[in-house]
C-alpha cells in the first residue's frame, strides 16, 4: 500500500480535521443533551402539523406533463366544466315501492343544494328512454348520480365529503321507512380519488404503528436490554416526523405523488433504526472496553458515526439519479429520499448521542459483551468466521452456484409486463372500487378498453377518419365520434384485448404515425399513457443511472482506495436487484403466493414502482456493502491478508448486518401487508432485496469473489492511490488510549 508521501500535508490534516467533527458532535450533543432533544421535540410537533397538510396535497393522479396523452385529456378538459360525478349505489329495494322513490328524490334534492353541484340525476328524474340505465338489471338497486361543477381541490374535497355524508344517510332513511335491508355505497372518480389517499394514510399509519413496537422487541433481543433498544426506535420515530415539514414545503412547489410520501416514510424508519442499531452497539463495545460515557460517544461517532455519514452519502447518491428524470414525480421520489437520508443520518448523530447523554447510566454492556471485550482472537472464531471460512475453501464453487441461484430467481424477469394499475391496484376494501365492479356487473356500464382519438375538428370529420381503423387487427369497433368542447371532438376505438397489452400499444403506434389530416390531434389512453410514460423513463435513464452508479463509485473509491471494489459491489447489485424483480414479477403479475400474501394480482409491474425499488434498493444494497467493506478495509491497513480480513470483517459485522436487515425486513413486511398495491409492490420488492443482499450476497457472493480476486481487490493506479491516502473517508482504527476503568459486568436495563 503507499505511504501517501506525495500528498499535501496541510490539506491531508484538513480533511482529517473535517472527519473529526463526527466525533465533536458526538461529544457536544452528549454534553448538551436537553437543547438537542428539546430542538428534535420541536421538529416532531411541527410534523405532527404537517401530516394533514400533506396527505392533503397529494395529486388525485400521478400522471407525468407534457406527454401527448395528458395534453390530449388536457384539450377535452378544457371544455369540460364538471370535476366528476359522486355516484350512490342503492341495494336492496325495490325501485317502484313509493317509500323507496320518496326518501330517494328526498336525498336527492338535499343533495342538489350542497355547494358545487351542477345536477343530480336518478331513475325518477330521468326520461323514460334514460332511466333503465339508472336501474340494476336484477331489479333490485338504482343509482343517484350527482354531477359536480368544476372545482378546485379543496371545494371538491368539501362537496365529496358532504355528498358522502347525506347519501349514506340515506340508509337509515329507508330502513326508517320500511326498508331494512337497503345498503347505500357512494363510489366516482371524486370518491376513489379521496378514499385512495385515505387508505394509503391509514397504510402507512398501520405499517409504523406495528413496524415500531416490533422493531423494539426484536432490538431487545439484539441488545438485551429495553433503553438500549428503544434509542434506535426513537429516532426512527423522530426522523419520520421531521420530513413531513421538508414534503409539506416540497408540496408548495410541485405536485406530491402517493409514492413519495409511502417512500420516504418506508426509507426514514428503515435507515434510522439500522443506523441507531450500528451506533448504539458500537457504543456498548467502547463501554465494555472499559471507557467513560462521554469518551465512549466520541469513539462510537469517531468509527461508526463516520460509517453512517458514509452511508447516508452512499444512499444520497443512489437515489440522487431520480433528480434526472423530467417526470417531477420522480424527481420529487428523489429529492424526498436523499433528504430523509440526511434525517435519518442527522437524527442519528445527534439525537441518538443526546439520549444517550440522557440516560447512559441505564445503557449497560451485556454480559456477554463484557467477557468479549476482554477475550483475545475473537475475530477468527464465530458462526460469521466459520461460514467466510467454508466459502474461502470453494470460492470458484460458492460464486458460481449463489450467481446461478440470483439469475434463476430473476429468469420470471424475462417475460414481464409493463403495467399502470389504475383500478387493478386498489384493494375492493375502498367502497369506491366496489362501487365500480357493481357498475360494471349490475348496471352495464362495464368498462370497455379503448385508445380514444382526439382532435381540433368536429366530430364528422372525426368520423370520416375513424371509419377506416375498423379493419385493423386490434380494434372491435369504432363508436361514433362526439363534441368533447368547443373546437374539440373525440372518437373512441374499442380494442379486442386488454387496454394496456402489446396490440393497443401497437395501434397506439399506427394512429400516431397517420394522424387526422390538417387539425391538431392526440392519441390518448391507457395504452398512450403507458408508452409516454415509459419513454419518458427510457429517455432519462441513462443520465439517471449514470449520476447514481458514478457517485457511489466515487463514495466507495473514497472508502477503499479501489478500483475494482466499486465495479464488484455495482454488479453484484444488478444480479441481486435482478432477483428481486423477479420475485416481484412472480408475485404481481402470476399471483404466486397470492393467498398466502394478500397481495393484488395486477397483472404487471407499475413503470414508477421499478424505477423506485430500483433506486432504493441499489442505496440499501450499497448501505450493507459499507458496513461490511469498512470492516474488511480496517483489518487490511492493519496487515493481514484478504482472507483474513475477510473472515474478521465478515465476523465482526455480520451479526449487526443481520440485525439489521432483520429490522428492515420487519419495517419492510409491514409495508409490504398494506392495502394498496402500489405500497405492496415497493413493500414487497424491497424487502426481498434487503433478504436477498444480507444473505446470499453478502454472506456468500461477496466472501466468494473477494477469496478469488486476493490482492486485485484493491488495486488502483498509483496518483488514485495517493490521493485515496489523503482524502479516504474509510473508518479510521482509533488508538487505545488506558481506560478510565475496567469493565464489570452489570445486568441489563
Amino acid at each position: 500500500m503507499p505511504n501517501g508521501a506525495d500528498a499535501p500535508p496541510r490539506f491531508c490534516e484538513a480533511v482529517g480535521m473535517a472527519l473529526g467533527v463526527v466525533a465533536r458532535i458526538g461529544r457536544f450533543c452528549f454534553r448538551h443533551r436537553w437543547p438537542v432533544i428539546g430542538l428534535w421535540l420541536a421538529v416532531v410537533v411541527l410534523g405532527g402539523l404537517s401530516v394533514g397538510p400533506v396527505f392533503g396535497a397529494i395529486a388525485d393522479a400521478s400522471n407525468p406533463e407534457h406527454v401527448e396523452a395528458i395534453d390530449g385529456l388536457d384539450a377535452v378538459a378544457t371544455g369540460n366544466d364538471s370535476s366528476g360525478s359522486v355516484i350512490g349505489l342503492v341495494s336492496g329495494v325495490d325501485p317502484d315501492a313509493a317509500a323507496v322513490r320518496a326518501a330517494v328524490v328526498a336525498a336527492a334534492d338535499e343533495a342538489g343544494r350542497i355547494a358545487g353541484v351542477r345536477g343530480v340525476a336518478t331513475p325518477y328524474s330521468v326520461t323514460a328512454q334514460q332511466a333503465p340505465a339508472y336501474l340494476a338489471n336484477d331489479g333490485r338497486g338504482l343509482l343517484v348520480v350527482v354531477t359536480l361543477a368544476k372545482l378546485d381541490g379543496g371545494e371538491r374535497e368539501d362537496a365529496v365529503k358532504q355528498l358522502r355524508t347525506r347519501l349514506h344517510r340515506l340508509d337509515d332513511t329507508l330502513a326508517a321507512a320500511g326498508v331494512p335491508h337497503a345498503t347505500v355505497e357512494v363510489g366516482g372518480n371524486p370518491v376513489l380519488n379521496a378514499e385512495v389517499r385515505a387508505t394509503q394514510k391509514a397504510d402507512l399509519g398501520r405499517a409504523e404503528a406495528i413496524s415500531l413496537p416490533l422493531t423494539l422487541l426484536v432490538l431487545v433481543f439484539v441488545f438485551g436490554g429495553l433503553v438500549a433498544a428503544g434509542l434506535p426506535v426513537l429516532a426512527a420515530f423522530v426522523s419520520v416526523a421531521a420530513a413531513m415539514p421538508l414534503l409539506w414545503v416540497f408540496s408548495r412547489v410541485a405536485d406530491l405523488d402517493q409514492n413519495v410520501v409511502t417512500v420516504v416514510t418506508l426509507l426514514g424508519l428503515g435507515l434510522s433504526v439500522d443506523y441507531g442499531l450500528l451506533l448504539v452497539a458500537r457504543y456498548r463495545e467502547e463501554i465494555a472496553a472499559g471507557f467513560e460515557p462521554q469518551e465512549a460517544v466520541g469513539r462510537a461517532w469517531a468509527t461508526a458515526g463516520r460509517t453512517i455519514l458514509f452511508s447516508a452519502l452512499t444512499v444520497a447518491a443512489a437515489l440522487s439519479g431520480l433528480l434526472m428524470f423530467s417526470i417531477h414525480q420522480l424527481g420529487a421520489l428523489g429529492a424526498g429520499g436523499v433528504s430523509i437520508a440526511v434525517v435519518a443520518m442527522l437524527a442519528a448523530l445527534t439525537f441518538t448521542s443526546a439520549l444517550i447523554g440522557l440516560l447512559h447510566k441505564r445503557i449497560r454492556p451485556s454480559r456477554r459483551g463484557a467477557r468479549a471485550a476482554g477475550r483475545p482472537g475473537d475475530d477468527e472464531r464465530g458462526f460469521f468466521a466459520r461460514l467466510s471460512r467454508a466459502v474461502q475453501r470453494r470460492p470458484v464453487l460458492i460464486a458460481l452456484a449463489t450467481s446461478a441461484l440470483l439469475l434463476a430467481a430473476g429468469s420470471p424477469l424475462l417475460g414481464a409486463a409493463i403495467k399502470l394499475p389504475r383500478l387493478d391496484g386498489v384493494p375492493r376494501s375502498v367502497e369506491a372500487a366496489r362501487v365500480a365492479d357493481e357498475l360494471a356487473t349490475r348496471f352495464g356500464r362495464s368498462y370497455q378498453p379503448v385508445v380514444t382519438v382526439v382532435a381540433r375538428t368536429d366530430a364528422a370529420h372525426l368520423d370520416a377518419y375513424a371509419s377506416k381503423w375498423a379493419s385493423d387487427p386490434a380494434v372491435a369497433g369504432v363508436q361514433p365520434a362526439k363534441p368533447a368542447g368547443p373546437g374539440v371532438a373525440t372518437v373512441d376505438l374499442v380494442l379486442r384485448g386488454g387496454a394496456q397489452n402489446d396490440a393497443a400499444q401497437g395501434l397506439v403506434h399506427r394512429l400516431r404515425a397517420d394522424r387526422p389530416a390538417g387539425v391538431e390531434s392526440w392519441v390518448v389512453g391507457d395504452a398512450a399513457m403507458l408508452i409516454d410514460v415509459v419513454g419518458l423513463i427510457t429517455d432519462d435513464l441513462p443520465a439517471a443511472v449514470t449520476v447514481a452508479l458514478v457517485a457511489m463509485a466515487l463514495l466507495l473509491f473514497a472508502m477503499t482506495g479501489s478500483l475494482v471494489i466499486p465495479l464488484k459491489a455495482i454488479l453484484a447489485n444488478v444480479v441481486s436487484l435482478g432477483a428481486t424483480f423477479g420475485v416481484m414479477v412472480a408475485v404481481f403479475e402470476h399471483g404466486w403466493g397470492a393467498g398466502v400474501l394478500h397481495t393484488l394480482t395486477v397483472g404487471g409491474l407499475d413503470p414508477f414502482v421499478v424505477v423506485i425499488v430500483f433506486a432504493f434498493a441499489f442505496g440499501l444494497s450499497m448501505d450493507y456493502e459499507v458496513f461490511l467493506l469498512g470492516r474488511i478495509k480496517e483489518y487490511v491497513e492493519r496487515g493481514d491478508d484478504t482472507d483474513t480480513a475477510v473472515r474478521r470483517g465478515l465476523q465482526h459485522t455480520g451479526r449487526i448486518i443481520t440485525s439489521a436487515a432483520l429490522l428492515m425486513v420487519v419495517v419492510f413486511g409491514c409495508f409490504a401487508a398494506a392495502d394498496l398495491g402500489t405500497i405492496e409492490q415497493i413493500g414487497v420488492g424491497l424487502l426481498t432485496a434487503v433478504v436477498i443482499d444480507a444473505t446470499v450476497v453478502r454472506c456468500l457472493l461477496v466472501p466468494a469473489t473477494m477469496t478469488l480476486l486476493g490482492r486485485w481487490n484493491w488495486w488502483a493506479p498509483g496518483p488514485l492511490r495517493r490521493l485515496h491516502e489523503c482524502i479516504g473517508l474509510r473508518e479510521h482504527t482509533l488508538p487505545d488510549p488506558e481506560p478510565a476503568r475496567d469493565p464489570e459486568p452489570v445486568p441489563t436495563a
